[in-house]
């Protein structure tokens, strides 16, 4: 395949609710061995390791994201697959799967980054040994198919992790999208995320405001997990959702498909995302726009629901730590987040 020169496997290649959010940041971190413990901000110097538990992406995507997080003066490890692909995933299952548990178990690295979602992090997350994380707490970062890692971690260990954009750095990004990451890495301040009219699902609402754990992702992942597997528990909890190119008919029967099985029942709040329409799906007269489905579905539950937030796989999107205490205004069209990282 196709490779970079310079990336080698294994090779190192170099408000009152903000400022309750904002002290409940600078606290202490728990023991290691605790469940829920931050990691460590990251500072120039440390390393992190880049697994491919999805789908494959290319050596030129990858390079992108690596000078930028070089630039910060971290240093990037990619995994011995990292860069394979194997049908449309990255690897076999099991070097993937190798891969991921090498990242987790790092006893160096302060991060995993993952290459790109796409699909295959679901084939594998039963064996993954998301334990480690206890031993050596690192960032995981990530979205989409990533999803299925996110959930794992908040379930199985509730270290907190970040919703964003991976080391395949896509042509979606901008230099506010990588500011974003930097800040949710490498500085402790907490994340505030204000409703865009830009986005499409600005008109999406339920007035109110809501505190709690901010725990979600990518709604089609979220459907396909088992509800007996690495749900995480979201009583009291702010819901964040997000899509791409799926059908509004889809997008509904996921929505039912997890209210059915229970899993809303107890929400505090609910955070909208981007939803890339699919080019296929043309809306008709007298037929449901997405935000219509959306308020269908959610408007109902009896939380707020804040739309138009700049989260997903559309233009310009933000990065978010996920596992963190989390308050939604709607009135003042804001979300914000605890930081995933301490001091």
């Amino acid at each position: 395949m196709d490779r970079h020169p310079s990336l080698s496997r294994r090779a190192l290649i170099g408000g009152v609710a903000a400022g309750a959010i904002a002290a409940a940041a600078t606290a202490a971190p728990a023991a290691a061995k605790n469940r829920g413990s931050k990691p460590q901000k990251l500072v120039p110097g440390d390393l992190v390791v880049v697994p491919a538990p999805g789908g494959p992406s290319t050596a030129t995507a990858v390079a992108r994201g690596v000078a930028i997080l070089e630039g910060w003066g971290l240093r990037v490890e990619l995994t011995e697959h990292a860069l394979d692909t194997f049908g449309y995933l990255s690897a076999p299952d099991a070097d993937r799967l190798a891969d991921l548990n090498y990242a987790l178990a790092h006893p160096e690295a302060k991060a995993l980054m993952t290459v790109r979602g796409g699909y295959g992090t679901t084939r594998i997350i039963d064996d993954a040994d998301i334990a480690a994380l206890e031993d050596h707490p690192k960032l995981v970062i990530g979205y989409s198919d990533i999803t299925a890692l996110h959930f794992a971690v908040a379930e199985q260990t509730g270290i907190p992790s970040l919703h964003s954009p991976m080391m395949a750095w896509s042509s979606n990004n901008t230099p506010a999208t990588a500011e974003s990451l930097r800040s949710a890495v490498m500085t402790a301040d907490p994340v505030v995320l204000k409703k865009d009219d830009t986005v499409s699902t600005s008109p999406v609402e339920v007035p109110g405001s809501a505190s709690g754990k901010l725990l979600g992702g990518n709604l089609s992942l979220m459907a396909a997990e088992p509800d007996g597997s690495n749900w995480p528990d979201m009583e009291g909890a702010i819901l964040l959702i997000e899509e791409v190119e799926e059908a509004r008919y889809r997008v509904d029967n996921m929505l039912t498909r997890i209210i059915r099985a229970g899993h809303f029942s107890d929400l505090a709040g609910i955070a909208v995302g981007q939803f890339v329409p699919h080019p296929d799906d043309v809306w008709k007269p007298g037929e449901w726009t997405m935000n219509e489905v959306i308020m269908d579905k959610l408007g109902g539950l009896g939380v707020p629901v804040l739309g138009g937030l700049k989260v997903g796989h559309d233009v310009d999107p933000r990065v978010v730590p996920l596992g963190t205490e989390a308050v939604l205004d709607t009135g003042a069209g804001t979300l914000t987040v605890e930081a995933a990282v301490c001091d």
